[in-house]
């Protein structure tokens, strides 16, 4: 089973999405056009808007009024991905060359902003206050996020609430807003609206530990990018944070950890040393935890036929290899 599987009862909507986010690029700029379009051919798993189209189809027959909405979702994420990469200056996303890659750091950031602001104009076609207060502080608090890891790199003595704090606005919340704006958008009661809410937050918690997981042990044709950037980029992990604290090479893992150089150097002896340590086991069953607590939410929603889509994905997301 796929993630794409999970969608079937949105695929039509989900086909609509696909064909909106090439068809919004529209600039006469030759190179923006490019640019701005490279990351979307790329392909990638869609889930915020999945969770926009899920969370509306959750308490209303007709989902249409939400695809615009599931669209603009995905750009947001796109834009955070092309500015991300030239952060980390990466050469990989989703098995194919970043926009930094292709086009040079200048050219990929204002190709971010572009993307961006699409995206709020989409957003602000349904005249309402409170869906673009929502999007403004969710992409504030990414920002955050971002930042927070950028200065927690090579920081060995962060623990595990400052991890999850990051790791929540870095992908809990987006996945979280998209369910709750997708039940905005339809019929759901204010009830409603905070348990499926709450639903994605667990959820994106599962899904960006299992991801950090994935960068220690997937294979990398199927990740899309390189085994171990985390460690090379210095971004410590829940693994790596488990086997600081209780590996057997504690000390040496320190030491390698808090070096830029030794990072890069010594990707491979250190992943090693975290396995050794059972820090991905740990990290397996935190994700576990959260994507019981997402199962929880839904009990307290209505039964509908997608119900039991979102408990099939909360169950997928931590098996899942990419």
């Amino acid at each position: 089973m796929t993630a794409f599987d999970l969608f079937d009862p949105i695929n039509k909507e989900m086909n609509i999405v696909e064909t909106c986010l090439t068809d919004i690029i529209d600039t006469d700029l030759p190179v923006l056009d490019q640019a701005a379009t490279h990351l979307i051919k790329a392909g990638g798993k869609r889930l915020r808007p999945a969770f926009a189209l899920l969370g509306a189809k959750m308490f209303a027959e007709s989902i249409e009024p939400a695809i615009s909405m599931a669209v603009a979702l995905e750009m947001i994420h796109m834009a955070t991905l092309v500015h991300d990469d030239v952060i980390d200056n990466s050469e990989l996303r989703r098995g194919k060359p970043t926009v930094k890659c292709e086009w040079g750091n200048r050219i990929s950031i204002y190709s971010g902003n572009y993307i961006l602001a699409k995206s709020l104009g989409l957003a602000a076609q349904y005249q309402r206050n409170d869906l673009l207060k929502v999007l403004a502080d969710t992409s504030m608090q990414i920002c955050e996020g971002e930042i927070k890891q950028m200065l927690s790199c090579y920081n060995i003595y962060q623990g595990l609430k400052d991890y999850m704090r990051r790791i929540e606005r870095k992908t809990a919340l987006l996945i979280s807003v998209s369910c709750q704006l997708g039940a905005m958008l339809s019929k759901a009661s204010e009830p409603e609206i905070k348990a499926i809410k709450k639903y994605g937050y667990y959820l994106g918690m599962a899904f960006q530990i299992t991801d950090d997981i994935l960068d220690f042990v997937a294979d990398e044709e199927i990740l899309g990018k390189p085994v171990g950037s985390d460690i090379r980029q210095g971004v410590i992990t829940l693994p790596a944070i488990y086997a600081l604290k209780h590996g057997s090479h504690r000390a040496q893992l320190a030491e390698l950890l808090s070096s830029p150089q030794l990072c890069t150097q010594e990707a491979e002896l250190i992943i090693s040393m975290i396995a050794e340590s059972d820090g991905m086991d740990y990290a397996y069953r935190v994700s576990n935890r959260f994507a019981d607590k997402a199962r929880q939410q839904l009990d307290l929603l209505p039964d509908a036929p997608v119900k039991s889509t979102l408990y099939e994905i909360a169950s997928f997301i931590s098996v899942r290899e990419y």
